[in-house]
């Protein structure tokens, strides 16, 4: 499974009423969560224990793979945000739904991988310390380079800034396709070559 050693495999189920239970969530975390989870289960442990030629990290000690089956594919990632502060451990989620799958996992901001067929779904185990898998495992995710100059949290940050300012440039855009005025269409059209400046 994700072509991690078989040593890595657990099952250990995840039920939704423990959850609800155990963290006191209220009626309308309940009723989203329900809504898109139909089940989840802890199913692999990566570790020094569990793959011997991995050396622990710093920061990272293990971390687990949260399999979580979906009643539909557009579901709410306030969900995984929740989990992830719910269980306080390093977690790649596998979101599936029918014979689809997308990785997610939280580092710095939530990484989400493109949908993939379960059957192609693998979870690459390189280098040598297990901050060193982590990084990569989130590089890949998150689609960023992990042998980059940049750590990874700078790529992340960097690019949430590019996607903010591509929206303030669509916003900025739109405005001024439907304003009248032609002063404030010209001091629109001169924040607009503002921003493209910016995001080259």
């Amino acid at each position: 499974m994700y072509n991690l050693p078989p040593q890595c495999s657990i099952n250990k189920p995840l039920y939704k009423k423990a959850v609800f239970e155990k963290f006191n969530l209220k009626a309308a975390e309940r009723e989203r969560f329900d809504a898109d989870i139909s089940r989840m289960a802890l199913v692999a442990r990566v570790s020094s224990a569990t793959v011997p030629a991995l050396t622990k990290g710093k920061e990272i000690e293990g971390f687990y793979v949260l399999q979580v089956t979906l009643k539909r594919k557009d579901y709410d990632t306030k969900n995984i945000l929740m989990l992830q502060k719910l269980i306080p451990q390093k977690m790649v989620f596998d979101m599936q739904y029918e014979e689809q799958t997308q990785f997610c996992i939280f580092h710095t901001r939530l990484q989400q991988s493109s949908w993939m067929t379960t059957n192609e779904a693998a979870i690459p185990l390189q280098g040598l310390s297990l901050d060193d898998v982590w990084n990569n495992i989130v590089a890949t995710i998150g689609g960023l380079d992990a042998q980059a100059e940049q750590s990874i949290e700078e790529q992340i940050i960097h690019r949430e800034q590019r996607e903010k300012l591509l929206r303030q440039l669509e916003s900025l855009e739109k405005q001024c396709r439907t304003e009248k005025q032609t002063r404030k269409k010209y001091e629109l059209h001169q924040q607009i070559i503002k921003l493209k400046e910016e995001l080259k």
